[in-house]
């Protein structure tokens, strides 16, 4: 079986990582194949298309692929609540929170993702026409396999004035000393916003139909996984040192153990309700869905087993 994930090195989707690449589906019985496929939404095509078994990425990302949700279910979450960062470039001298930071400036973020930044600007009263907000991919080099850190590269570089990434890509920028962290959406947002999206493990209906051991087993081995990183932070290291270049594998354990305490299955009515009317305002979705029409809500029993 195949699970694809947007961004390799990301700590949100690093239960889903580890999950293949420290035996925990091997141990449930599945043999699956890890596949880094850029941007979020060529994963969920694949899904799709049967192409892939499994995407581990944001949860309204898979309206990209399956409108109203139809034929798509989010099997658990890989952690809670959105999980990217604003950084904008220490020259700018913008404190944490200081969103207005943003007016006249370059933001790199990827397809989908950007999203999320759109519409905690718009709480904060920014127009992104009025005052000037340039919102949209940056460019990447051949060797740049992972969006986040190529972005804090060309933030590095000059090429833009900030970046709303995940955490690997923040923690590089604040560790080389060129970047500063304006918005930690998981830990500074409230209420809808804290909810407008969170990385999930996917699957398609047609999968979830025709095996579903298989789907409860890619449940259970990431709820393993995340107890395992939880009591043990540092075994991601491992899982770095095979996959990450060497910067990224020596903050691994470090960024695991930060967003540990977010490491929960569960899916929540309430966080599907948030996401959905996120995706209303974003255009994406059309009409009101029920909850199991979201979600796999049979394997809820399995999201507290490890």
């Amino acid at each position: 079986m195949k699970l694809a994930v947007p961004d390799m090195v990301s700590p949100s989707y690093f239960p889903a990582v580890a999950a293949a690449e420290l035996g925990f589906f091997e141990a449930e019985g599945l043999d699956v194949e890890l596949e880094l496929l850029f941007p979020i939404d060529a994963a969920y095509r694949a899904l799709r298309e049967g192409a892939i078994d499994f995407v581990g990425g944001s949860a309204h990302a898979a309206l990209s692929a399956f409108p109203d949700w139809t034929g798509v279910k989010l099997l658990c979450a890989q952690s809670q609540g959105i999980y990217w960062y604003l950084v904008i470039r220490n020259e700018v001298g913008a404190a944490r929170g200081d969103l207005a930071a943003v007016k006249g400036r370059s933001i790199g973020a990827s397809p989908w993702v950007d999203m999320g930044l759109r519409a905690l600007l718009e709480d904060a009263g920014i127009d992104l026409e009025r005052d000037h907000v340039r919102i949209g991919p940056v460019q990447r080099r051949p060797d740049e396999r992972n969006f986040g850190v190529a972005a804090a590269r060309r933030l590095q570089e000059g090429a833009i004035d900030g970046f709303w990434a995940n955490g690997m890509a923040a923690a590089l920028a604040e560790r080389r000393g060129f970047g500063t962290v304006v918005l930690d959406a998981r830990r500074d947002t409230v209420g809808d916003a804290r909810d407008y999206t969170f990385p999930a493990l996917a699957a398609s209906d047609r999968l979830i139909e025709r095996h579903p051991q298989a789907a409860a087993a890619a449940v259970r081995a990431v709820v393993a996984t995340q107890r395992a990183l939880a009591q043990r932070p540092e075994r991601a290291t491992e899982v770095g040192r095979r996959l990450f270049p060497a910067d990224e594998a020596a903050l691994i354990a470090e960024l695991v153990r930060r967003d540990a305490p977010y490491y929960s299955a569960a899916i929540a009515p309430g966080a599907v309700a948030s996401l959905n009317r996120f995706a209303r305002r974003m255009s994406i979705l059309q009409r009101d869905v029920a909850y199991d029409a979201v979600v796999a809500a049979q394997f809820a029993s399995l999201w507290s087993v490890a």
